[in-house]
């Protein structure tokens, strides 16, 4: 199961529109080391600045590695937590995670880095199997 998923929430998600604060902190309360590593990555971004800040090391274990997979893979997890963050996310491997500013002015910093050669360059053997 990705998700924790209170009978509140499920209650409202049944009757209609899920408000999208109570969706987001059901994704901070279910998948904590996902929330901490992006949480980290902005709070960088922010204090660093740069064109984006990114996490390179692998999760350590297989249960946060997992819960990155469900953030990142998830649509309407990734779409929520880009716009509580006031990010863009953007994912290689299992565990390189950036975040970009939603300034246009990093548009191509983000398209080099989500790019196939990004992601072939990105590769090594000790990641095979992440």
């Amino acid at each position: 199961m990705s998700l924790d998923v209170s009978p509140a929430l499920l209650l409202q998600a049944e009757r209609g529109e899920v408000d999208e604060a109570d969706f987001v902190d059901c994704v901070r309360t279910s998948l904590p080391y996902a929330w901490e590593m992006i949480s980290s990555l902005v709070a960088r971004l922010e204090c660093e600045g740069g064109e984006f800040a990114d996490n390179r090391t692998p999760p350590p274990d297989e249960q946060a590695r997992g819960q990155l997979l469900r953030a990142l893979a998830s649509d309407a997890i990734r779409g929520a937590l880009q716009r509580h963050f006031g990010v863009r996310l953007a994912f290689q491997n299992c565990h390189r995670v950036a975040v970009f500013p939603p300034d246009p002015s990093v548009d191509e910093r983000l398209a080099r880095f989500t790019s196939v050669r990004g992601q072939l360059l990105n590769q090594s053997p000790e990641l095979r199997d992440c």
